[in-house]
């Protein structure tokens, strides 16, 4: 194992954190009993100022005003107007959600490698692996989950360049997000310890680490599934957060040591993700059906009677002006995300609705403002186009049209057929395919363990360059910065189903493992570092 050299800072920070904790739970009850508790009606009595509110309805006049008031003064009536009806009192149903709050404890200093503490330099690949036992007599055999997960980079040229990032004991599969320039990185811990479970952020230039949020998955809010991204730079962390009626989009510095909310808005704001070139966050709100889930605005909408939203339109936060406005006027129920600096794919539907069951995929262009729909005159309308990956210019899309059988073709951004593959045949959800950078070479493969074929690499008029046969499998395939590689992961059948992560030329040809020696069950994050 990598030993790290770890102390902490909390003991340096204990009471302060403590008289803190005590000064905001004083408020913080302070603000809930102001919320729980109904306005009280007071007993008529002589008073200097006419208060309507607390006079009922049916009482003797009270004594007039000596301070002038604007409204009529109270008067002996049955009529129900006269007396203001008091706040209505919050409703378990109403009352406001728990919300996600900020905490910055567990703090440790990793001893970072010098190869990487400085910055990664050339390309590498990010990876997981589940145990690293490497003293095994049979090295055809995948071993047991060890309860060591170890966060990898290695270069895509000689494995034993591979170096170790981070350990961690964790009893759940790690869910990590690296910056692309590998300066940092995010992870979850889950062990069912409430003291420790929660999101990291780990800076590698400095080896500082401290838990952002707490909880057993901070990433799931309001029952979905809210991945975080980072900035191009690696400096800021975008996420989604639930607030007391409603979310909103928070950005955390990559040492952890503070947040900001950068829309703030009464609605349900969500799925952020940063353009390539840092200068927009696209997001999905619902804020065209509703301005506001507090209960005290004009107009609200009733979190009694209206279940969270599940959708919404796109919105483009501008990074420099902190300015909103709308990207498409296309109603997205999954996270869209960005073809290059200008245009963001999307997509419309439900596959799932039995009802209607269909998907769509859009591209728009937010420069030009125009949004396209890629789509074949002749579809049906209860196809579903699945798994779409668009060249880098958005000029074409890769994707599987599901009928009643499926297909996977190569369209254009305007719906015209480029070519059509009759001999791959993926199960639906199961395909997973990527461009080169320069959009000359496209590779295709499986994911979520369906991958039934070898190395496959199309050209961009999707014909043939490398149609290999197993062994390996490809799945997930993924280029380099620069193009010049392909890392994917792949399952060798002859040696009892571990997955390995391998890589090949950007042609396909020349794949080989680069983590057969550590004889564990591999996850593939991406790449990093280089021209990232």
């Amino acid at each position: 194992m990598c030993s790290f050299a770890r102390f902490t800072w909390n003991h340096f920070w204990a009471p302060v954190v403590k008289k803190t904790s005590f000064i905001l739970g004083l408020f913080s009850l302070a603000a809930c009993s102001a919320l729980s508790q109904p306005t009280p009606t007071a007993t008529p009595a002589a008073t200097n100022t006419a208060t309507p509110t607390a006079v009922p309805s049916d009482t003797a006049t009270p004594v007039p005003s000596e301070t002038p008031t604007p409204t009529a003064s109270p008067t002996v009536t049955n009529t129900p107007t006269v007396t203001l009806t008091p706040p209505p009192t919050l409703t378990p149903s109403i009352t406001p959600w728990p919300e996600t709050s900020y905490v910055f404890d567990n703090w440790d200093v990793s001893d970072i490698p010098a190869e990487i503490k400085d910055g990664v330099a050339n390309q590498m690949i990010a990876f997981i692996s589940a145990n690293r036992q490497e003293t095994i007599a049979n090295i055809a055999t995948a071993q047991p989950f060890t309860g060591v997960q170890t966060i990898y980079f290695a270069s895509p040229l000689s494995a034993r360049s591979r170096i170790a990032v981070l350990e961690l004991e964790s009893t759940a599969s790690l869910e990590v997000f690296v910056a692309e320039p590998g300066n940092s990185l995010a992870y979850v811990q889950m062990n069912g310890d409430i003291r420790t479970d929660g999101l990291y952020i780990l800076d590698l230039a400095t080896g500082f680490s401290a838990r952002v949020l707490a909880g057993e998955n901070p990433l799931v809010q309001r029952g979905r599934f809210m991945p975080p991204s980072w900035s191009p730079d690696g400096e800021q962390l975008a996420l989604a957060l639930a607030t007391g009626y409603d979310m909103d989009i928070f950005l955390y510095a990559k040492d952890g040591s503070g947040r900001i909310n950068i829309t703030e808005h009464g609605s349900y704001d969500f799925w952020p993700s940063w353009s390539p070139d840092g200068s927009y966050i696209a997001f999905v709100s619902d804020r065209a059906d509703c301005l506001s889930w507090n209960p005290g605005d004009p107009g609200f909408c009733d979190g009694l009677s209206l279940p969270p939203p599940t959708a919404g339109l796109v919105y483009l936060y501008e990074v420099s002006t902190g300015k909103v406005s709308l990207a498409a006027d296309l109603e997205v129920s999954e996270p869209p995300y960005w073809i290059n600096s200008t245009m963001l794919a999307l997509a419309t539907g439900d596959p799932f609705d039995l009802l209607n069951p269909q998907r769509r995929i859009w591209r728009a262009d937010i420069s030009s403002g125009e949004v396209l729909e890629a789509r074949l005159p002749d579809s049906p309308a209860s196809a579903s186009y699945l798994s779409e990956s668009w060249s880098p210019g958005g000029g074409a899309v890769l994707v599987q049209i599901a009928e009643a059988a499926n297909r996977l073709i190569l369209l254009s951004a305007s719906g015209a057929l480029i070519r059509q593959d009759e001999d791959l045949d993926f199960p639906r959800y199961g395909l997973s395919s990527a461009w080169s950078p320069d959009g000359q070479r496209i590779a295709i493969g499986g994911t979520a363990g369906h991958c039934p074929y070898g190395v496959r690499v199309k050209d961009s008029r999707f014909r043939n360059v490398a149609s290999a046969g197993l062994p390996p499998t490809m799945c997930d395939p993924r280029y380099s910065f620069d193009g010049r590689f392909i890392a994917f992961t792949g399952v060798n059948p002859r040696v009892d189903g571990r997955n390995d992560i391998y890589v090949a030329s950007a042609n396909g040809f020349g794949a080989s493992s680069i983590t057969s020696d550590l004889r564990g069950q591999v996850e593939l994050i991406g790449w990093v570092g280089g021209s990232a």
